[in-house]
């Protein structure tokens, strides 16, 4: 029988094989022009983000978006959950409408919400949420894990990243059909949490990016990742959106705000070694 501790051992391991090996690297690197309200992003480009979506009046509906972490793992917006809906994951999706091959969708088997997050306050964090499928995924061209970066890695004003998702393409539109990108630099802690931008509503287990008034994840990018590529070129998942302004998707010096995952490694290597 295995042990706690070794089985402790092989999650760690998995993990930390995999953000070196077998992560973060799409077959299909991503298109990464200067953009202004975002564009469509190749297909398939982003091979680590998912479609998690509900059942509504008998029809499956695109609700939120997700990032493959693991061949039975999914990681997810914790403010996307509820125990009233019923969810499928949908893995290897470009455009939502169409059929493709090697898309596939995947009944959850477990669903597993941060024990310290309070729904009707966001604000005070922990919005994440881990999804375990049903069956493990057959990785491919379509389907890739999605790198975390190391525990308490925390980026620098201005860095590099980008927003991906099919959320609305504007505040009150309808959502995108195919998958969307937007660059949006990181806003560092100090700027974000002054008085006229998010203030005290930013902690430091959160990471800020955007902000210009322009460019913005908006309704139904929640859950989705925010891509930020290393100094050895491998792209990790540095965020988990989590929120944005209520005055609108673009708002200035209103930066959306997400999950800062490094904050959350060991919540998500337990998690996994438990369940």
């Amino acid at each position: 029988m295995m042990t706690r501790i070794s089985m402790f051992f092989i999650v760690v391991a998995s993990v930390l094989i995999a953000s070196v090996f077998g992560c973060g690297q799409p077959p299909i690197e991503p298109v990464t022009p200067r953009v202004v309200n975002g564009s469509e992003a190749r297909p398939h480009s982003w091979p680590w983000q998912i479609s998690l979506q509900i059942l509504d009046d008998g029809s499956w509906k695109h609700y939120c978006g997700g990032s493959i972490i693991d061949t039975n793992w999914v990681m997810t917006a914790a403010h996307c959950i509820s125990s009233s809906r019923t969810y499928r994951v949908f893995v290897g999706k470009h455009n939502l409408t169409e059929d493709e091959p090697g898309s596939k969708a995947i009944s959850p088997e477990k669903i597993i919400v941060h024990e310290k997050w309070i729904p009707i306050f966001v604000f005070l964090g922990n919005d994440i949420a881990l999804i375990k499928l049903s069956e493990p995924l057959t990785l491919s061209d379509s389907v890739q894990l999605g790198c975390i970066p190391p525990a308490g890695t925390v980026l620098p004003n201005n860095y590099t990243c980008y927003v991906t998702g099919w959320g609305s393409l504007s505040t009150e539109g309808p959502l995108s059909d195919t998958l969307q990108q937007a660059l949006m630099p990181i806003v560092d802690h100090k700027t974000c949490t002054q008085p006229d931008w998010w203030g005290s509503f930013v902690k430091k287990s959160m990471v800020c990016s955007g902000g210009d008034g322009i460019v913005s994840a908006c309704y139904g990018d929640s859950g989705g990742p925010l891509n930020c590529k290393n100094a050895n070129g491998i792209w990790e998942v540095h965020g988990i959106t989590s929120f944005g302004s209520g005055m609108g998707c673009n708002t200035l010096k209103k930066p959306t705000v997400f999950t800062r995952v490094s904050a959350f490694s060991k919540w998500i290597v337990k998690t996994m070694m438990n369940n």
